[in-house]
């Protein structure tokens, strides 16, 4: 299985877990989130490795007005609004088959080595 990071070339956990990584000498696969998104099984994927969906909203997110919009939606809705604005999830996602990570947590990426 191949390890994917999902995230954005300006984000520091991003690059520290790119880093993280090639320190180790191990591959992986880097997805620029602004450039193209998860799919929707990788989303459901990551969203049911961490918890739901409420774990991968990132909450310092710039779009304030659908962060919002999100405290008010059912977990479906949410699910729906999140996997249209993928710009509102934490990053950097760390995915290899089933499992994932949302952040830069070494102890947590360990498991991905």
């Amino acid at each position: 299985m191949s390890i994917q990071i999902f995230g954005t070339k300006k984000c520091f956990d991003t690059k520290k877990a790119e880093r993280f990584f090639k320190e180790r000498g191990v591959k992986f696969q880097f997805i620029d989130m602004k450039e193209k998104g998860m799919s929707r099984g990788e989303f459901t994927s990551v969203m049911q490795a961490v918890g739901g969906i409420d774990a991968m909203i990132n909450d310092k997110a710039k779009d304030k007005e659908t962060l919002v919009l999100m405290k008010y939606l059912t977990d479906s809705d949410k699910e729906e609004k999140l996997f249209e604005n993928q710009q509102l999830i934490k990053t950097p996602v760390v995915r290899c088959g089933k499992k994932a990570v949302i952040g830069f947590f070494p102890d947590k990426l360990e498991k991905f080595e």
